[in-house]
């Protein structure tokens, strides 16, 4: 089968150059479509709880990350200058339209839309009047205009000072902080329009600015954005760091132009078919999906070095280049597309977890990763097929002394010292066990944003101000009709905020008894005395305004609709919470869990704590625990291939223990480094494993060719392939160190603890694959060893055609 698949290669080699050529057009008109993800990532599976908590919410109160928040002193605001600067700043904003950007019919259209729904400040407030004659409430803007003076200036103040309903919540004196709150609208809230309206936000900002000073902002649509546009930023340098990266390092190895250019094709080739992928399957472009084309160059380089390794080892052997290419892909080959395979089942167990988020990652990155395969299949032998003979000084390489002088380190290492390998591999395990008892976990927001950075700056500056930024949602079911609005249910959710009040996590809260109380006070002509719960005597005669359908305060779209359902059974309670980590925040609800319980009882009310905040640190949790989870299962099914290949227990472990080592070394760094565990740094375990099983896989494949050569005695076998497969592996290895190395480069504290962890993982493997894992087949009974090579359930593994001569070879072709 194998000889039958080199033939066609070799022999149709136009026709599929040709092929491959249609299909990466195609791929490429694709590649154009794919999009970025603006929406709130699901992190969460839709029976979670807390998703299904979340779902309920936004089904009966919509988005509740549409917040973005600007801040500057309060004090300033005060002078007629700066009042009103801030007052067209609102203005300016409110007008912003924005171009909306789809994929309709085969091509991209543009329309412009209106970036805010609203925007509540200060300088853009409205107080309740009181109208006796309809008996209802008016909303009447506080700023009628732009005040002329300084004395109308001050009886602005003068009656904002009188609206309690607006204290803490739009400014702070105590911190000298006040907010302008833009509400911005669903339609560019989750489209490519929201990197357009951050845009032309920030260049009012940017001219207002040297005279007003630092605009502080935040929010979580301006966070999505700014790590959107980072993300995607970074995606195009990445890619384009790593060829120049990888290019160099294969040109310093091989020191051929062609190997270069030939290798820089397939990766090439992938990473427009790895885009063309992600947008033929639906997805669209997150943090996570972004490492795909990057991963894509790490693993065609490897992919390109073995094969062309082998080619150069071949020819040098016997000077005929298509016998050469043919013996390539018939003995690399079907251990690459081992590799490959087993690398894409790493990832593809992510399908098994129930996170969106991840079943989508895990699909399309184990989808390109055989694509790769095929690719490097093709075009490799192809490519050298139709050049000239290899120069001398192309083959130089394999005989460098440098390159020379370590294998024969390694091979007196793997032959005299064994004991001594052991006992080191013994203590790295000792040392990373007790490392790994001290690792943390984490889930930050902005976390991975590097200190000193503005938008980390900013919400350091909003939680000293407000306490908190991030939203968080109360929900009170009453399990009754109409029992949200009743006396008793309002003093309850009275008593329920003032203690969210006190706990210094929380910004001031929000519900529907701050419209009571503001209603109250409008029906006492403005009064802040009278900003207070309505009493019963009251309710008889303030209730006549409460009813009316076009009342501001419970009317159709009134201030009430924003906190209660329609039949007023739920009512919400609106806060923000600190940039809490996963266990900070569950220890938080934890601790407030029981007061809440005391002033609803829950066997007649049901408090749902959700919103954006919650539903976002509660997946990272969840996403954390399900990484771990594929982990396991891809360890399993890669030992269950390894025992179908060599119908060996004691096979199984010595692959999986040369693997396995390096991750409990990395997992021994982070405890001992003080890096937390989260969503990137447990990514790092799944990429490592999936990448560096493949060094075993092709050192057991040599092998078990070795064995076959050397009258099946163990110790020349082994040392044998580790002879010829030692060169590669190093070349590979250091090809990942220095291309996953380039992801330290990133802004993203999360990027770049995934490129040094991943790297220092992939460096420690190729030590153990080369020491370890031939002395463990060392330790091999030889009967076991016979056994676990002579009859392999598939030919995958490569065996030699050994009874062939190179006449008979050369006549297959």
């Amino acid at each position: 089968m194998s000889q039958f698949f080199a033939s066609f290669i070799l022999r149709k080699r136009i026709s599929i150059l040709i092929v491959l050529g249609i299909i990466t057009i195609f791929m490429g008109y694709e590649a154009r479509k794919v999009e970025m993800d603006y929406a709130f990532a699901q992190l969460l599976p839709q029976d979670d709880s807390t998703m299904v908590d979340y779902n309920l919410f936004k089904s009966i109160f919509n988005e509740d990350g549409n917040q973005l928040i600007l801040g500057t002193d309060y004090d300033k605001l005060h002078e007629l200058k700066y009042f009103n600067e801030w007052y067209d700043l609102g203005i300016a904003i409110k007008n912003l339209k924005v171009p909306k950007t789809t994929w309709e019919k085969g091509k991209w259209v543009t329309t412009d839309i209106s970036a805010a729904d609203s925007v509540f400040s200060v300088a853009h407030l409205f107080n309740l009047v009181k109208n006796p004659q309809k008996k209802e409430f008016d909303f009447k803007p506080v700023i009628k205009h732009k005040p002329k003076t300084q004395q109308e200036l001050d009886s602005i103040f003068n009656l904002i000072d009188a609206l309690p309903f607006y204290k803490g919540l739009v400014y702070n004196e105590k911190t000298n902080s006040t907010l302008m709150i833009v509400f911005v609208n669903r339609a560019t809230l989750n489209s490519n329009a929201r990197e357009a309206f951050i845009s032309d936000l920030d260049v009012l900002l940017d001219q207002i600015e040297p005279d007003f000073g630092r605009i502080h902002r935040t929010g979580i649509p301006y966070l999505r954005t700014i790590i959107t546009v980072k993300t995607k930023d970074e995606l195009k340098f990445f890619v384009l760091a790593m060829i120049l990266v990888t290019a160099f390092l294969l040109y310093l190895f091989f020191r051929s132009f062609k190997v270069v250019i030939y290798s820089m094709l397939v990766v090439g080739v992938g990473v427009t078919w790895s885009l063309g992928i992600i947008s033929l399957l639906g997805f669209k472009l997150t943090g996570l999906m972004g490492l795909i084309p990057p991963l894509i160059i790490v693993i065609g380089v490897p992919n390109s070095v073995y094969l062309i390794n082998k080619y150069h080892q071949e020819y040098r052997s016997h000077g005929n280049k298509i016998l050469a290419l043919n013996r390539v892909i018939r003995k690399i080959g079907g251990a690459t597309l081992l590799t490959n395979f087993t690398t894409a089942l790493g990832f593809g167990t992510f399908i098994f977890t129930k996170s969106k988020i991840l079943i989508e990652f895990g699909i399309a990155a184990s989808v390109n990763i055989m694509m790769v395969f095929v690719l490097t299949i093709f075009i490799i032998p192809i490519a050298f097929s139709l050049v000239g003979n290899p120069k001398p000084r192309h083959v130089k390489h394999l005989d460098r002394k440098w390159i020379k002088k370590m294998v024969d380190a390694l091979v007196l290492l793997v032959s005299n010292h064994q004991k001594g390998i052991y006992y080191a591999s013994i203590l790295v395990l000792i040392i990373s066990l007790i490392g790994i008892s001290r690792v943390k976990t984490t889930g930050n927001l902005v976390d991975d944003l590097p200190k000193g950075d503005m938008v980390r700056e900013d919400i350091a500056y909003f939680e000293k101000s407000y306490r908190g930024v991030l939203p968080m949602e109360v929900l009170i079911d009453t399990k009754k009709p109409g029992k949200a609005v009743q006396t008793s249910t309002l003093v309850k959710i009275n008593k329920l905020q003032q203690y969210f009040d006190s706990i210094p996590e929380f910004s001031k809260s929000l519900s529907i008894t701050n419209a009571v109380k503001f209603a109250k006070q409008a029906y006492y002509n403005g009064r802040p005395s009278k900003y207070s719960l309505i009493t019963g005597r009251e309710k008889s005669f303030i209730a006549p305004y409460l009813k009316s359908k076009n009342d501001s305060i419970s009317g159709e779209g009134s201030m009430a609709e924003g906190f209660l359902n329609k039949n007023k059974e739920i009512v919400r309670v609106s806060l923000q919470v600190a940039d809490l980590g996963t266990n900070q925040l569950k220890e938080l609800l934890a601790r407030i869990q029981p007061r809440v319980d005391q002033i609803f009882n829950p066997s007649q009310y049901r408090v749902i704590f959700t919103g954006n905040s919650v539903a976002y640190l509660k997946g990272t949790a969840y996403l954390v625990k399900n990484l771990f989870i594929s982990l396991t299962i891809a360890i399993l099914f890669i030992a269950l291939l390894m025992a179908v290949l060599f119908k060996s227990l004691r096979m199984v472990l010595i692959s999986l223990i040369p693997n396995i080592l390096p991750l409990l070394f990395t997992g021994g760094v982070m405890g001992w480094f003080g890096i937390p565990l989260k969503v990137s740094t447990i990514l790092v375990f799944s990429v490592a494993f999936g990448i560096s099983i493949d060094d075993t896989i092709h050192y057991l494949a040599k092998f078990r060719q070795e064995i076959r050569l050397h009258g099946q005695h163990i110790k020349p076998a082994v040392l044998s392939a580790l002879k010829e497969t030692g060169v590669s592996m190093f070349y590979t290895s250091i090809i990942l160190f220095f291309g996953f190395s380039v992801f330290a480069l990133s802004n993203f504290g999360s990027t770049v603890a995934l490129g040094v962890l991943v790297s220092l993982t992939l460096i420690v493997a190729m030590f153990s694959n080369l020491l370890l894992l031939p002395s463990l087949l060392l330790w091999l009974d030889k009967r076991i060893a016979i056994k676990a090579i002579e009859e392999p359930a598939f030919e995958v593994i490569g065996r030699e055609a050994e009874g062939n001569s190179e006449e008979e070879e050369k006549n297959m072709l």
